[in-house]
């Protein structure tokens, strides 16, 4: 930073900036750490000359407590895998079953909003399609942030709902599947060609939420990428230009997350095991009735509490999967 050509090229030195403040926030964070392992430690040591019950009980309260943030902060350095430390684009789209499965995907996209609001994220919406009576038929959002990506790529995949379906008028209990696709926002200059010849672009007029503008002209774009057949859409912006860039830039993490697949020989690396919205496939379930549980397919993590999930409490189930992928590696 200390070059005298170092803001010559704006984007560069922003990322060193970028790289820097996050930095130093891991060594603040370590400090403070150890600051607070310290005072634990001399208040263990006078307690060991002279008991106190009381004080002993609130001790042992900021030991857990410690080692929670340690255990959070562990799982934070561990994320070093290309991208992780990128925002994350996720997809939501639902499985067969009409307007029941278009509902449950409705309901993830708002656990996920939670999740996000709660740990610091913002959310966009980049493109949503609504379902004809209710839910959703897909959306595209984008999650900005430290780390999206490297937590959330822990999510992708085929969620199942079970419960009794409030569109049933016999009350029968209803299964219905929802996918998840997950790709980090990638820069710019990432070695990905699209050569212009080898994308359709159209525009048509705005759906979705977002004020009366998006109905008034033609500003939302879809893009087909010809050779692999990648439709993507952005409706986000007044602009067309904006939604054209913002497109481009989606379609760059798809055709990404399928050069890393290609390299890899290993579907499951970026696309989960999924092969279609159904049975079998599942990475975790969501179960309403007959009784009240969430369990994840792959960790074996099981949480009682399904309101709290819907509400965006799912970071156990993230923190297991990837602690889970850090022994295998």
């Amino acid at each position: 930073m200390a070059a005298p050509d170092f803001w010559n090229d704006q984007s560069a030195a922003q990322k060193v900036i970028d790289e820097m403040k996050h930095l130093k926030e891991q060594i603040e964070k370590i400090t403070e750490l150890e600051e607070k392992q310290e005072e634990l430690q001399m208040m263990l040591e006078l307690l060991a000359e002279e008991e106190d019950p009381a004080l002993m009980a609130e001790q042992v309260k900021e030991i857990q407590a410690l080692k929670k943030e340690l255990d959070s902060f562990e799982l934070n350095m561990m994320l070093n895998e290309p991208y992780d430390k990128n925002n994350a684009i996720i997809e939501l789209h639902p499985g067969a079953g009409g307007t029941e499965s278009q509902d449950w995907a409705s309901m993830l996209l708002r656990m996920y909003t939670r999740w996000a609001e709660k740990n610091g994220y913002k959310v966009e919406t980049l493109d949503y399609l609504p379902g004809e009576e209710a839910g959703i038929k897909s959306v595209t959002l984008l999650v900005k942030g430290p780390n999206a990506y490297g937590y959330l790529k822990a999510e992708k995949g085929v969620h199942r709902l079970v419960r009794i379906s409030p569109f049933d008028a016999s009350g029968r209990r209803h299964t219905s599947f929802a996918s998840l696709n997950v790709m980090p926002e990638v820069d710019n200059d990432i070695d990905i060609e699209i050569k212009p010849d080898e994308i359709k672009i159209d525009t048509y007029r705005s759906s979705g939420a977002g004020g009366q503008h998006v109905n008034t002209t033609d500003s939302a774009v879809r893009i087909t990428h010809l050779p692999t057949g990648i439709v993507v859409t952005c409706q986000s912006e007044r602009s067309q230009i904006k939604n054209r860039e913002r497109a481009m830039k989606i379609l760059k993490a798809r055709l990404y997350e399928r050069k890393l697949e290609e390299q890899q020989k290993e579907l499951n690396e970026l696309k989960g095991e999924q092969t279609e919205i159904g049975w079998g496939n599942q990475i975790r379930s969501y179960v309403f009735h007959p009784y009240s549980m969430v369990k994840d397919h792959r960790t074996q993590v099981e949480v009682g509490n399904v309101q709290a999930v819907m509400d965006g409490e799912i970071t156990p189930f993230i923190e297991a999967y990837l602690r889970q992928q850090m022994k295998k590696a």
